[in-house]
């Protein structure tokens, strides 16, 4: 994938596959909250306005860190911040088995936040590095860990709901964690380094907002993390409540997101790097509008798996094209940074969604929520269009 064969090749290869097991694997975590959050809501005696809320937090803590982890990243190493990420990471989920009320359910989600943010820019930034042509495909293979985590959380919840409990499963991704940070700390090349520790915020702003073009590409991806993030954390409990799925049920349709973004995003970030990264995330925003706009409307199941379907198809095209126009146009000593701090401003969307779906489905309806999300992605295909 790299233009060398030398060992140089092949230490990108290891770590390539070393971060996207570490990527799948905290995915595997964070997206067991979502076939589970209706057991969670009834367990912990709260609404699906307090969920939202609580899914929020998560994202905000996430999303706050992602810029000073990505500058950091920059100034000291790649390493530094990930290893560091992983164990928080592991922390985190083991705090998750072992909630016992609202409380400790939050803290659980911010410290998983904060270990994600501190893994999520760095590793990016490291494949970045590694990979120069194939860019897009490596981002691609690396995002679609998260398709393999929620294909393996879907499975796992209804394991879980059928013999255990909700936070029995959280212990195994831990220990899954724990096994990689090892296996990471063993494969790298880099020494742990921390050097400068002030933030260049003002600079890294002004490259990000420099034209027209990039601050319309911004928001045009704020909206589509914005209805991201309302979609993934409420599509299981949405399926239970307004289209009459069992929770098991909810949550195995669940996987068919994961299973299409599995295919769909290596093909999209490779189809970047050969054409143009704009206009495959603009046909990929119009098919997941057309999918969204036509799941709120159908009605049986077969129908409804298909709209998930092409709904999944669309938006998981996204994930890597995003990250890659950025890093486009970043300077080399400021990647991190800049996808940092544009990650950063995509992830405080992606954090309001659940908080919006929960607030509008908790006092309108579930179909109301999602359906003012298709408003999003046309709105961000008309963005992106226009600078194409």
């Amino acid at each position: 994938m790299t233009d060398s064969t030398t060992g140089a090749g092949g230490y990108a290869t290891r770590m390539l596959v070393v971060v996207s097991l570490g990527w799948a694997t905290l995915q595997t975590g964070r997206f067991l909250l979502s076939p589970l959050l209706p057991t969670i809501i009834a367990d912990l005696g709260i609404t699906e306005a307090t969920a939202g809320i609580a899914l929020a937090i998560f994202q905000g803590s996430y999303a706050i860190v992602q810029y000073p982890s990505g500058e950091y990243s920059d100034r000291w190493n790649r390493t530094t911040l990930i290893v560091p990420g992983l164990v928080i990471l592991a922390v985190g989920f083991g705090l998750f088995g072992l909630t016992t009320g609202l409380w400790t359910f939050l803290l659980a989600a911010t410290v998983v936040g904060v270990g994600k943010g501190l893994f999520a820019i760095p590793s990016r930034a490291l494949l970045s590095d590694l990979f120069t042509t194939n860019r897009g495909r490596a981002l691609g293979i690396y995002a679609a860990g998260t398709d393999v985590g929620g294909l393996l959380s879907s499975g796992v919840a209804v394991v879980a709901l059928t013999y255990f409990t909700w936070r029995t499963p959280f212990f195994p991704v831990a220990v899954a964690i724990s096994i990689l940070t090892l296996v990471y700390a063993m494969t790298t090349r880099e020494p742990y380094r921390v050097g400068e520790t002030s933030l260049e915020v003002r600079s890294t702003v002004g490259r990000l907002v420099k034209s027209a073009e990039q601050r319309e590409t911004l928001v045009a991806f704020v909206l589509f993390y914005f209805m991201v993030g309302g979609f993934i954390n409420f599509a299981p409990t949405y399926l239970a409540q307004a289209k009459g799925f069992s929770e098991s049920l909810a949550g195995l349709s669940f996987a068919i997101v994961f299973a299409a973004g599995l295919a769909v995003k290596p093909l999209a970030g490779d189809l970047g790097d050969r054409f143009s990264r704009r206009g495959i995330a603009v046909s990929g925003l119009l098919v997941a509008a057309a999918g969204l706009a036509a799941l709120v409307v159908v009605a049986s199941n077969v129908a409804i798996w298909l709209t998930v379907a092409v709904l999944a198809i669309g938006y998981k095209t996204g994930f890597p094209l995003a990250d890659a126009i950025i890093l486009d146009g970043a300077p080399a000593d400021g990647m991190g940074a800049d996808l940092g701090a544009a990650r950063a401003l995509f992830l405080s969307a992606n954090a309001l969604g659940p908080a919006y779906v929960g607030v509008v489905a908790t006092y309108g309806s579930y179909d109301l929520a999602f359906g003012s999300l298709v408003v999003c992605l046309i709105v961000a295909a008309g963005l992106l269009v226009r600078r194409q």
